[in-house]
This record gives C-alpha cells, structure tokens and sequence, in this order.
C-alpha cells in the first residue's frame, strides 16, 4: 500500500480497498498477555543487565580512571620541575632579542 492512501485513510476519506487504517492501529495494540514475557525477562537482568553488559565491555576502566587520577594528583604535588620558567645559561629571555650586527 502506498503511504499516500495510508495518510489519506487517517484523515477521514474512505479508502477504494475498504481497509480502515484506524481499527488495524487500535486492534494491532499491546496484548494483554505475552506469552513470550517469562522467556525474554532473562535478558534484560541479573548479568544481562544493562548497567552489567556496559561493565563487561570495559574491564578495568574503573580502577585504571582512578591509578591516573591519583598518579596526576601525586605528580602535580610532589614531581614538579624547580626549574622551570627560569632562565637557562646562555639563553636570552623570552621576547628580548639580541641584534646582530
């Protein structure tokens, strides 16, 4: 069926083949009863979990996050260059250039 008879038969004209798009939608609802329910719950708990499988796809990304947060913290405090920012020997400093002549 082509949409333009689907659009047309939503807005109230009678369609030639006699299908009403209306009652196939309201008859075509969520049953009341799925069978397959008990069947398909396993997937979507316990280890099948959502918040389980993201987990799984990324072992160790938790603790690795954290050894860096703390390597960074321990880096910036204690491992810092006592030199830097300073001049060096036999370097001009920056902005002053020497002329040439």
């Amino acid at each position: 069926m082509y949409p333009s008879r689907i659009l047309r038969a939503t807005h109230g004209k009678p369609n030639i083949t006699g299908f009403d798009i209306r009652k196939f939608v309201q008859s075509a609802g969520q049953p009341k009863y799925d069978p397959w329910e008990r069947a398909e719950a396993w997937r979507y708990h316990g280890i099948f979990s959502r918040w389980n499988r993201l987990g799984r796809a990324f072992p160790g990304l938790g603790i690795a996050t954290f050894a860096f947060v703390i390597y960074v913290a321990i880096e910036n405090r204690y491992l810092k260059d006592k030199h830097h920012g300073e001049e060096h020997h036999g370097e001009e400093p920056h902005g002053e250039e020497k002329e040439h002549h």
